[in-house]
C-alpha cells in the first residue's frame, strides 16, 4: 500500500507550515529518512524526511503553498501502486465547519407586512439540531476566528486588545503574528491622526492663524519606490518576513540603549595558542573565543540577575536558569538557536553545544524547541570584521551582547617600571544592548565591567 506524507507539526504552538522546496520529483526513488521536502514555519525551517522507502508517486501541495499540519502533501509507494494509498500515520484533526447558507432567491416586492404577534421568549423557541450541537454559525465563526498561537495571545494581552477584533488571514481565519502586528500598526496610525486632529481643533487662535480654520497635519507618506525594467523585484522569504516582524516588535517594545567596552583578550589568546590543537584532537571541536565569552557572560548573569530576566506587563520575571541564545547567520537569514541550561556547561560543553547547534541550523535540522526559551543572547558580527554594532534585543529578553572582531592592535600598557608604553595586544569590543525599562545604565556598565574582568583574567578551566 502507498503511504501518505503529511505536513508535520513542528511544535505545540505551530498550526501550519509552508513548503519551500521539494527535494524530490514525482517518480524519484526515496529512502526511508531521506529528506524529501523543506518547510518553513513561524519557528524554524527544516528538511522533512521520508517516512518510508519507495517512489514519490504524487505531490499534492506545491512549493510556496501554506497548509495546516497533518495535511497530506504527497504520496510514496511502489510505482505500480499509484491507485492504492494507505492512510497517513496521523490523521488531520477536524474543525467543525459551519453549514453553508444558501443565498436567498430573488423575490417580487413583498406586500405590506401584517401586524405580527409578539415573539415567544428565547427560552421557548426551539433550537435547531445544528445549533444545539455546534452553536450558531456566528458562534462557530467566532470560535474559529479566536484560534491563535500563544505568541499572538501574549501580544494581544500586552496591548489590551481582543484577538477576535483582528482579521485573521491564516488557515480557518487563524490570527497570525503578522495579522496582529499589522492591526497594532494600523491602530497606532489611526490614533496618531485622531490625536493630531484633536490637538489642532483645541489650539488657540493665535496658533491657528488668520487664513482659516485649523487643519490636522498630515502624516508623511512613505516614499514611492520607482521600479524600472532593470530592477529585480523578489518576494521576501518566510524567514526574512519573520525576522522583520520580530525586529519591528522589539524596537516598539523595548527602550533600547547600548554600551560598549573594549576587552583585552591577550591571556585567552595565549590559552588558545597553547591548547587549541590538542583540544581539537581530543574533543573533535575547535577552541574559539566564543566559549570563553559565553562562560564569562554566564558568570556576570549570575551576578546581575536583572540582565537574565523578562518583563511581563508590570511584573519582572527573573529566570533562574540561563538559556543562552547564539545568533547564527545563514544564507537565507538569521536564526538564534538556544543552548539550554548553559550555566551547567563547561568551556568544553559550551564549545560542543555551540558547534552542534550552528551545524544543524545551517543544515535545517533544528527542532522548534531549540530556538525557543532563550533568556540572554550573544551575537557575533565580529566574524565578518565588524568592530561593534548595536544589536536589537530578541523578545522577551531584556539584553543582547554583540561581539566585535578580535585582533591585534597597538595599545598603551604599563612596562616593568610601571611607565606607559606602547604594546601589541589582542583586543576587541563588546556591545551590550539593554532594555532601559528594567536595566539602568549603571547596572549595565557594572555587568560589562564584570564580564571584562573575567575575560581579561584568563582564568578558565578547559574541562
Amino acid at each position: 500500500m502507498a503511504t501518505q506524507v503529511i505536513m508535520p507539526q513542528m511544535g505545540e504552538s505551530i498550526a501550519e507550515g509552508t513548503i519551500t522546496k521539494w527535494l524530490k520529483k514525482v517518480g524519484d526513488a526515496v529512502k526511508r529518512d531521506e529528506p524529501i521536502f523543506e518547510i518553513s514555519t513561524d519557528k524554524v525551517d527544516a528538511e522533512i524526511p521520508s517516512p518510508v522507502a519507495g517512489t514519490l508517486l504524487e505531490i499534492k501541495v506545491q512549493e510556496g503553498a501554506t497548509v495546516a499540519i497533518n495535511t497530506v502533501v504527497g504520496v510514496i509507494g511502489e510505482a505500480s501502486e499509484k491507485g492504492a494509498i494507505a492512510p497517513a500515520v496521523t490523521a488531520a484533526p477536524k474543525v467543525p465547519e459551519p453549514a453553508p447558507v444558501a443565498a436567498p432567491a430573488a423575490a417580487p416586492a413583498p406586500p405590506p407586512a401584517p401586524v405580527r404577534a409578539p415573539e415567544p421568549p428565547a427560552a421557548a423557541r426551539p433550537v435547531a439540531p445544528l445549533e444545539a450541537t455546534f452553536g450558531t454559525v456566528e458562534s462557530i465563526e467566532e470560535r474559529i476566528r479566536r484560534r491563535s498561537s500563544p505568541l499572538v495571545r501574549k501580544i494581544a494581552q500586552e496591548h489590551a486588545i481582543e484577538v477576535r477584533e483582528v482579521e485573521g488571514t491564516g488557515i480557518h481565519n487563524r490570527v497570525t503574528k503578522n495579522d496582529i502586528l499589522s492591526y497594532l500598526e494600523n491602530r497606532k496610525v489611526a490614533g496618531g491622526q485622531a490625536a493630531a486632529a484633536a490637538a489642532a481643533l483645541e489650539a488657540p487662535a493665535s496658533m491657528i492663524g488668520r487664513a482659516g480654520p485649523a487643519q490636522a497635519p498630515a502624516l508623511a507618506p512613505r516614499p514611492m519606490i520607482s521600479v524600472t525594467d532593470r530592477d529585480e523585484v523578489v518576494a521576501m522569504t518566510r524567514i526574512r518576513k519573520i525576522t522583520a516582524e520580530n525586529m519591528i516588535l522589539s524596537k516598539r517594545t523595548s527602550a533600547h540603549v547600548t554600551t560598549v567596552f573594549q576587552v583585552d583578550y591577550t591571556n585567552i589568546a595565549k590559552i588558545r595558542a597553547k591548547h587549541k590543537d590538542a583540544f581539537l584532537e581530543k574533543n573533535g571541536v575547535k577552541l574559539t573565543y566564543l566559549p570563553f565569552i559565553f562562560r564569562a557572560a554566564i558568570q556576570a548573569l549570575r551576578e546581575f540577575p536583572q540582565v537574565n530576566a523578562s518583563i511581563d506587563g508590570e511584573n519582572i520575571v527573573y529566570h533562574r536558569d540561563i538559556h543562552l541564545g547564539m545568533a547564527v547567520a545563514l544564507d537565507r537569514g538569521l536564526i538564534v538557536p538556544v543552548i539550554k541550561n548553559a550555566d551547567e556547561k563547561s568551556i568544553l560543553g559550551l564549545a560542543r553545544a555551540s558547534q552542534d547547534l550552528a551545524e544543524r541550523a545551517r543544515s535545517k535540522r533544528l527542532r522548534p524547541d531549540e530556538i525557543q526559551g532563550g533568556t540572554f543572547t550573544v551575537t557575533n558580527p565580529g566574524v565578518f570584521g565588524s568592530l561593534f554594532g548595536t544589536p536589537i534585543i530578541p523578545q522577551p529578553q531584556v539584553a543582547i551582547l554583540g561581539v566585535g572582531t578580535i585582533e591585534k592592535r597597538p595599545v598603551v600598557v604599563a612596562d616593568e617600571q610601571g611607565q606607559d608604553a606602547l604594546g601589541i595586544r589582542t583586543v576587541g569590543y563588546l556591545a551590550l544592548s539593554f532594555d532601559h525599562r528594567l536595566i539602568d545604565g549603571a547596572d549595565a556598565d557594572k555587568f560589562m565591567a564584570s564580564l571584562k574582568t573575567t575575560l581579561e583574567s584568563g582564568e578558565f578551566d578547559l574541562g
